[in-house]
C-alpha cells in the first residue's frame, strides 16, 4: 500500500494529446477510494464575518475540515476566493495560486482544483464591473449584447485563474413575490432560454465553465417563498419549467448544472436521480458536472428531511447525480468515504462522478504537468470596455412604461425626490459584490464609480433640485420633503424601488420575499402624496421585481421601469429621462394590476386571467412584452403561409415602419395561440423576436421561420407532440398589442417529438 501511494506523476492521464474521457479514466485506476472522493469535495477559501451569512447554512452544520487535512485525498473545488470578502486583484490571484500550490503539492499527483466564483452581475467581487440584473437582460431582448457581456466576464475570469462561474439562472419566473426574481430573466421560457444561452455561451467561449441553475423548479415555490415546496404538474414541468434548460444545454455547451433547493411533489432536487440521471443525462444528453447548491445536500437532512444523517444525505446525493459537494465538505468526505469502503454505496457510483470531475479538469489543463499559472495578476477589473458593456446593457434595457409628453423633460423647474434619488447602491442586485458582501462593511469603499441618479441627471439637468428620501421603507420626514419639493417644480421625478439584499436584509433579493406587490414600505403613499400636488410626476421605478402601482399609473406623468441596472444604470436612467437615450426595453415580467392577484404571468389559459365568474382580475396593467419609446410604430402586410406538415416550416412576414420623427428601434415580437387542442393550452406564447432599428420613414420587412415544432406541447400522456390543426399568429408590440393577426394549419398525423426538436426561430430583417 505504501508504495501504492507513492507519488504517481506519469501515464496517460498526463498525455494532454489523449481526449479527456481517456485521461480521465487512466487517472481513476491509480487512485484510492479516499482520493477519488477526494476530487467531489470543496473547500470555502475564505471565512465570512460572523453575521455576513451569504448561503442558507443551518445552524447545525459545524465547521468544515480544514484544508490541511484535506490536501492528501486532493481536492474537487475552491470556492469563492474572490467573492468572499474584500481583496484586490492582485492579492487574489496570490491567493489562489498559493491555494493552488497547496492542493497541488498535497496529493501525489500533483492535481489543483477547479476554482469557482459567483457571476451573475459580473465578477463578484470587490472593484469589478457591476453589470446589470438578468431581468435587465430580458428587458433588452438582444441576446448578442448579452453573449457579448458573459465573454467580457469569463475573459476577466479567466486571466485571474478561475474556472467556473456559477450563472446564468435559467428559473421562469411564475410569482412576482419571490424574492430572486431579480436574478431571473423573465417569465417566458423561450426568452430565458434564448436569452440565458447567449450568457452561457459567451462564458464558454472565453473558457468558463457555464453553471447553468436552479435545475429545476425552483421559481416555482408557493407563495414565492424561498425554498418553499413546489407545487408543479409534469406538464408545466416540461413545457414551462425545463425548456430554458433543454435550450441553453444544446445551444452553449454548458458543462456544469447547479440543482435546485426546493422539492417538486416531494421529492427534493438534491435526491432526485428521475431529474438528475433520467432527465438531465439520459434524455437531454448532458456530460458535464452536477455542482450542488451550496449546502444542498446537507439540506436532505436538516430542512428536507429525507435523510437521516449526513451519510444518508451523501448517497442520495451521489445516486441522485449530484457530482461535487459546494460550498464545503460535509457529506462527501468520510461520511461517503465509509459507506463506499463498507460495500453500502457502490463503487460504481463513485467512479460515475470521479469519471465527470477528472474529465472536467483534463479539458481545464488541470490534468497537465504544473500548477496553471494565472495569465496575469495586475487586472483591471473595472475597465472603461466593461463600463462602456454595462452602459449598452442599461441603455437597452430602460422600459418606458407610459408618457404623456412630459418625458423628454422640458421643464425649468424639475425636482428629483423619493427613497432612491440619492444613492447608488440602488442600482445593484443581491448579487453585487457592494450588496452582496459589502453592506456588512460600511467602512469598506464601494470599489466602483456608482453614480446616483441625482448625480447623474444632475449631470445633464444643472437646476436640478434633490430632495433624497432617508430610508426605502419611508419615514413621515421623507413624505413631507418630497411633498415640499413637488409643490416647488415644474416637473418631479419620483425614484423608487427596492433596496437589493440577502435573507430579510433588503426589499427583494435572495430570502427576501414579499408577501404582497405593494411597493415596500411607504412608497405608495409617498407617491400619492406627491401625485396629489397637482405637479406633474415622473416615476422612476429600480427594482428587482414588478410592483402593481394601483392608483399611480393612471395620474403618474410617466413611468420608467428598471430592473437593477447597474453601475452604468442613472446615467440610462437620466438619458432616457432627458432624452439623450432613446428607450427600446421591453417588459420581460408583466406588471400586474392588483398586488395580490398572484400569480399573474402572462402564460395563461382563457380562464387564467379572470372571468365574470371571479372577482378577482389578474390581468396586467402592464403586459409583457410592453415598451415605448420616442416615436411610433406601424405594423402592415402580414403574409402567413397557408399551411404545412406537422414537420415543417411556416413563413410568417410583416412590414414594421417608423411613422414618427425620431429613430429608434422595435422589438418585434411574433406570438402563437393554439385555438384547440387536446390539452389546455396558454392563450398565447412568445415564438421569436427581432430589434429592428428604423430611421424616422424607414421601414423593414421582418420574416420569421417557424418549424411546426415550435407548437409543440406535452400531451395528456406525457409525450412532447405536435398537433394538426389551426395555429395563429399575432405579430406586434407586445403580448397584449398585435395588430396583425392571422392563421395557419398545420396538417398530417399527430408527431411525437424528442429532444433534437426545433427550439429556435430564425428571423431575417430587409430594409424596404
Amino acid at each position: 500500500m505504501a508504495e501504492a501511494l507513492q507519488q504517481d506523476l506519469t501515464g496517460i492521464w498526463r498525455d494532454p494529446v489523449q481526449p479527456a474521457a481517456v485521461r480521465a479514466a487512466d487517472l481513476m485506476t491509480r487512485m484510492t477510494v479516499a482520493e477519488k472522493i477526494g476530487q467531489l469535495a470543496s473547500f470555502w477559501a475564505e471565512s465570512a464575518r460572523p453575521g455576513e451569512q451569504v448561503a442558507p447554512q443551518p445552524d447545525d452544520l459545524g465547521d468544515p475540515p480544514p484544508l490541511e487535512g484535506m490536501l492528501t485525498n486532493g481536492l474537487g473545488q475552491l470556492t469563492r476566493v474572490f467573492g468572499t470578502a474584500p481583496i484586490s486583484p492582485a492579492d487574489g490571484a496570490a491567493r489562489l495560486r498559493e491555494l493552488q500550490q497547496q492542493v497541488a503539492a498535497g496529493n501525489r499527483f500533483g492535481i489543483p482544483a477547479i476554482a469557482h466564483e459567483e457571476c451573475l452581475t459580473g465578477l463578484m467581487t470587490w472593484t469589478a464591473t457591476l453589470f446589470p440584473s438578468p431581468p435587465a437582460w430580458g428587458a433588452t431582448f438582444d441576446q448578442g449584447l448579452v453573449e457579448e457581456m458573459a465573454g467580457f466576464i469569463g475573459t476577466t475570469m479567466r486571466r485571474l485563474g478561475l474556472h467556473q462561474g456559477l450563472a446564468p439562472v435559467l428559473d421562469v419566473v411564475r410569482d412576482y413575490r419571490w424574492g430572486r426574481t431579480e436574478e431571473a430573466i423573465g417569465e417566458d421560457p423561450q426568452l430565458v432560454g434564448v436569452i440565458g444561452a447567449a450568457y452561457a455561451r459567451g462564458l464558454e467561449r472565453s473558457g468558463i465553465v457555464a453553471t447553468l441553475k436552479h435545475f429545476a423548479g425552483y421559481a416555482s415555490s408557493r407563495a414565492g417563498r424561498n425554498m418553499a415546496p413546489a407545487a408543479l404538474g409534469a406538464r408545466e414541468f416540461a413545457d414551462i419549467v425545463a425548456e430554458p434548460f433543454v435550450m441553453a444545454l444544446r445551444e452553449s455547451g454548458a458543462r456544469a448544472v447547479m440543482p435546485s433547493y426546493a422539492d417538486v411533489d416531494g421529492i427534493p432536487a438534491h435526491s432526485d436521480a428521475a431529474l438528475l440521471t433520467g432527465l438531465l443525462r439520459e434524455r437531454l444528453g448532458f456530460t458535464g458536472v452536477v455542482v450542488a447548491d451550496y449546502y444542498g445536500i446537507s439540506l436532505l437532512e436538516g430542512m428536507h428531511a429525507v435523510a437521516g444523517s449526513q451519510a444518508e444525505a451523501a448517497a442520495l446525493a451521489l445516486h441522485a447525480g449530484v457530482d461535487v459537494e459546494l460550498p464545503t465538505t460535509r457529506c462527501y468526505g468520510e461520511p461517503l468515504t465509509a459507506l463506499v469502503e463498507s460495500g453500502e454505496v457502490p463503487m460504481e457510483l463513485l467512479d460515475r462522478s470521479v469519471r465527470r470531475v477528472l474529465t472536467l479538469k483534463a479539458e481545464l489543463g488541470l490534468l497537465d504537468e504544473g500548477v496553471p499559472e494565472p495569465e496575469e495578476e495586475e487586472v483591471e477589473l473595472d475597465p472603461p470596455a466593461g463600463r462602456d458593456l454595462a452602459r449598452r446593457i442599461a441603455e437597452e434595457s430602460v422600459v418606458l412604461l407610459a408618457n404623456d409628453g412630459t418625458l423628454p423633460l422640458r421643464a425649468a423647474r424639475v425636482a428629483l425626490t423619493g427613497p432612491l434619488a440619492d444613492e447608488p447602491r440602488a442600482m445593484l442586485g443581491c448579487y453585487s459584490f457592494p450588496n452582496h458582501v459589502g453592506t456588512r462593511r460600511p467602512d469598506l469603499p464601494i470599489g466602483v464609480r456608482i453614480p446616483s441618479l441625482a448625480g447623474a441627471l444632475g449631470a445633464e439637468l444643472p437646476g436640478l433640485t434633490v430632495a433624497a428620501g432617508t430610508d426605502v421603507l419611508v419615514t413621515d420626514e421623507d413624505i413631507a420633503g418630497a411633498v415640499a419639493a413637488a409643490r416647488e417644480a415644474d416637473v418631479c421625478v419620483l425614484a423608487l424601488g427596492d433596496r437589493a439584499g440577502l435573507f430579510g436584509r433588503g426589499t427583494s433579493g435572495e430570502g427576501c420575499d414579499a408577501t404582497t406587490l405593494e411597493l415596500p414600505g411607504r412608497q405608495a403613499e409617498l407617491a400619492h402624496a406627491v401625485l396629489a400636488t397637482g405637479t406633474p410626476t415622473v416615476v422612476v421605478l429600480v427594482t428587482g421585481r414588478p410592483y402593481a402601482l394601483g392608483g399611480i399609473a393612471g395620474r403618474a406623468a410617466a413611468i420608467v421601469q428598471t430592473f437593477f441596472p447597474g453601475e452604468e444604470g442613472a446615467p440610462a436612467i437620466a438619458g432616457v429621462l432627458t432624452g439623450r437615450v432613446t428607450p427600446s426595453g421591453r417588459l420581460p415580467l408583466s406588471m400586474p394590476g392588483d398586488a395580490g392577484g398572484q400569480p399573474g404571468t402572462y402564460l395563461q389559459p382563457p380562464a387564467g386571467l379572470g372571468s365574470q365568474w371571479s372577482a378577482v382580475d389578474a390581468a396586467p396593467l402592464f403586459p409583457f412584452g410592453h415598451g415605448l419609446t420616442w416615436t411610433t410604430f406601424d405594423y402592415s402586410e402580414l403574409t402567413v403561409s397557408t399551411g404545412a406538415s406537422t414537420d415543417g416550416t411556416i413563413t410568417v412576414a410583416a412590414t414594421v415602419r417608423n411613422t414618427g420623427e425620431h429613430a429608434a428601434t422595435e422589438v418585434v415580437q411574433l406570438y402563437l395561440s393554439d385555438p384547440v387542442a387536446s390539452v389546455v393550452r396558454p392563450l398565447r406564447w412568445l415564438a421569436g423576436w427581432a430589434r429592428v432599428a428604423l430611421e424616422p420613414g424607414q421601414a423593414a420587412r421582418v420574416e420569421f421561420a417557424v418549424h411546426a415544432d415550435r407548437t409543440s406541447f406535452t400531451g395528456r400522456d406525457l409525450r412532447r407532440i405536435v398537433e394538426p390543426g389551426e395555429i395563429v399568429v399575432g405579430v406586434g408590440r407586445s403580448s397584449a398589442d398585435l395588430p396583425l393577426r392571422g392563421s395557419t394549419t398545420l396538417e398530417g398525423p399527430v408527431r411525437e417529438l424528442g429532444t433534437d426538436r426545433v427550439l429556435t426561430v430564425p428571423v431575417e430583417i430587409t430594409p424596404c
